[in-house]
């Protein structure tokens, strides 16, 4: 896995030793920060949490195209490993912010962030679950993005939001989504 573009574009990044996760292939990551780009534009100051985030690599790519700050959710003890390893080698800390447990655990925000990026296990609905619960606790605004990755099969539904655009990348599903108007 390498970063894609931005300040640290090419550099490489540690995958979790173990098989509990899933890291998302630069293919997918391509998609996504393409699909995210034509709406967004730039990523310059924005405020990102990447939940199930296993070696980070989504957040990652975010900061590294200027993303001002980076959430990091993950409750797996070697994602979490890989994850600090890869914040540590960019010198990526001072804009990161690693919570280790479940998102689900995750308490109210204290602001909404800008692109929230969920990439849970497929075929568990979680993506889903702790979207509908983090939007409850204020993590997403009016104007917030969120991209959630899926089975190609599995389907995203939450009250309160519609699908904006969907993307098959091979096995799996990328979903961005707003809140519905």
């Amino acid at each position: 896995m390498r970063v894609i573009a931005g300040e640290w574009r090419g550099r490489k990044l540690l995958a979790p030793k173990n098989d509990a996760t899933r890291p998302t292939a630069d293919r997918m990551r391509e998609t996504l920060f393409s699909m995210l780009a034509s709406r967004l534009g730039s990523f310059e100051g924005l405020y990102v949490a990447d939940l199930f985030a296993g070696s980070g690599a989504l957040g990652i790519e975010a900061l590294s195209r200027g993303a001002e700050r980076c959430l990091f959710g993950e409750q797996d003890r070697d994602a979490l490993d890989a994850l600090k390893k890869n914040l540590a080698a960019l010198g990526a800390g001072p804009r990161a912010d690693v919570r280790a447990g479940s998102v689900l655990s995750l308490g109210p925000a204290p602001r909404s962030y800008d692109l929230l990026l969920f990439d849970a296990p497929y075929g568990t609905g979680a993506g889903s679950v702790a979207l509908d619960k983090l939007n409850r606790l204020g993590w997403i605004g009016p104007d917030s993005w969120i991209s959630i990755e899926t089975a190609d099969k599995e389907d995203v539904s939450v009250a309160g939001f519609e699908i904006d655009a969907e993307r098959r990348v091979g096995k799996a599903r990328l979903t961005l989504l707003r809140r519905a108007s």
